[in-house]
């Protein structure tokens, strides 16, 4: 696979306070994110995941360093909107990403603003709202929606916009455990269809389909690797003050027990088959 997004040397730092004091949210951060790929980006509050995806479709621009989204230098004026047409994002709360009264004009917003014909804007909208299973809501006003469904017209709305990537910064935050489910679902099956797509979440149960997990602590890089070369390292995650998945917690108490189980294992039928394998040793 070809690198879609470089960041060289990535550093960013905000004031505040009287004083403007200057606070250094992200501390020379090195990554390549491969097109296709399916990353995940986790960390506590303060970490600088937030910030980093930030720095992705040129919503902020590096204090120092770079970072280039499909070749393009997010710190260039004159690239912006070959960038934002690259890498969508989505938010967490939705109603900062809702403009319209009616859900399929909302959806439809993007894609006018691209100068799309309208013909093809319409196929956008229909096809996006398949692809979130929100179509036969395309009538309705968006403040009726739960928040879960909320979340999908949003999605909706970058996704008719053909983005590249997609850029989720913890969309599943506000959502009770269905709506994190329905919203992991949706961004599962769009990475099948060739999106690069980028998670920044606090929940660890939402990285398993990831085919990569970077832990930032301190606005920079602490672990980067596949689920199973991150979540081998409980120590330092916890070190972090991160709590690490449940079986890979449940894979560490087994093995106190005497059990032979890998480490790493993230995921309920690996670690049944793991648990069978080490009785059939006994």
């Amino acid at each position: 696979m070809e690198k879609i997004i470089t960041i060289e040397n990535l550093t960013f730092e905000y004031t505040q306070g009287e004083n403007d004091e200057a606070i250094r949210a992200l501390d020379n951060v090195n990554l390549d994110i491969q097109e296709g790929s399916f990353t995940a980006i986790i960390g506590k509050n303060g970490s600088g995941k937030s910030t980093l995806a930030k720095n992705l479709n040129g919503l902020l621009i590096p204090t120092s360093g770079a970072v280039f989204v499909d070749g393009y230098d997010t710190a260039d004026d004159d690239s912006i909107w070959e960038i934002r047409q690259r890498a969508g994002m989505v938010f967490q709360n939705p109603d900062n990403q809702l403009v319209s009264s009616i859900v399929e004009d909302d959806v439809a917003f993007g894609p006018e603003n691209l100068g799309i014909d309208p013909a093809e804007i319409r196929r956008r909208v229909d096809k996006a709202l398949e692809d979130v299973n929100m179509g036969q809501y395309k009538q309705k006003a968006p403040h009726l929606l739960s928040g879960g469904q909320k979340q999908r017209i949003a999605i909706a709305g970058v996704v008719a916009m053909k983005p590249k990537i997609i850029i989720f910064d913890e969309p599943t935050a506000m959502l009770d455990p269905k709506g994190r489910k329905e919203i992991m679902k949706i961004i599962e099956e769009l990475h099948s269809e060739g999106i690069t797509v980028i998670l920044i979440t606090h929940f660890m149960e939402e990285v398993v389909g990831a085919d990569r997990v970077i832990i930032m602590s301190e606005g920079r890089v602490l672990l980067d690797g596949t689920p199973y070369e991150v979540f081998s390292q409980a120590e330092t995650i916890r070190a972090a003050n991160l709590e690490v998945p449940l079986m890979v917690e449940l894979g560490e108490r087994l093995r106190k027990e005497g059990l032979d189980i890998p480490k790493g294992i993230i995921n309920e039928e690996e670690m049944v088959k793991a648990i069978c394998q080490s009785k059939s040793k006994n």
